[in-house]
């Protein structure tokens, strides 16, 4: 009997499912530039990094590449792009390139789920009580980790000394 999740398939998916758990918290967040910013920002990058490099080992049945395959090429450009643009401060083509690369996440997302012959519908349907076990250990974790980042960027509160604090102001 074929593997379900190899080892390289369970790591694409978690990878992938942070990705997609992170994107809207740190395209939503109120700060930008912030520690907390950079932080999430990076651990993101990090999870589309192994998005796109295990992505070329999962092939289809017959070892075929998929349109996946040239959205994970145009994922790591646009990823290396707008990694490159705030390094510049170019916040604008920043932005513009990761709010694309999202969307681009969000269209494959879409893609996998949408075709019933996949892994993770057949699982859903298959072992609904898993794949809701798996799925919510995911967000949790995803949310867990995105809020421990966020944090960075937070100074505690009544920590700061009034030395530091006549500096800033």
């Amino acid at each position: 009997m074929e593997e379900e999740f190899t080892p390289l398939i369970l790591l694409h998916a978690l990878a992938a499912a942070y990705a997609l758990v992170v994107g809207p918290v740190q395209l939503l967040r109120r700060r930008r530039g912030d520690p907390g910013h950079r932080a999430l920002g990076w651990s993101w990058v990090a999870a589309i990094a192994v998005v796109v490099a295990t992505s070329f080992g999962i092939r289809t049945i017959d070892g075929g590449f998929t349109w996946l395959h040239a959205l994970s090429v145009l994922t790591a450009v646009s990823t290396t792009a707008a990694v490159i643009a705030a390094r510049r401060h170019d916040t604008i083509s920043h932005a513009v390139s990761m709010i694309g690369t999202y969307l681009g996440l969000l269209g494959a997302f879409v893609g996998v789920v949408a075709v019933p012959d996949r892994r993770i519908p057949r699982m859903a349907t298959g072992e609904p009580l898993e794949f809701a076990i798996w799925a919510g250990a995911v967000l949790v974790v995803s949310a867990a980790l995105a809020a421990s980042l966020v944090r960075l960027g937070r100074r505690p509160v009544g920590r700061a000394s009034a030395s530091s604090t006549s500096k800033e102001g």
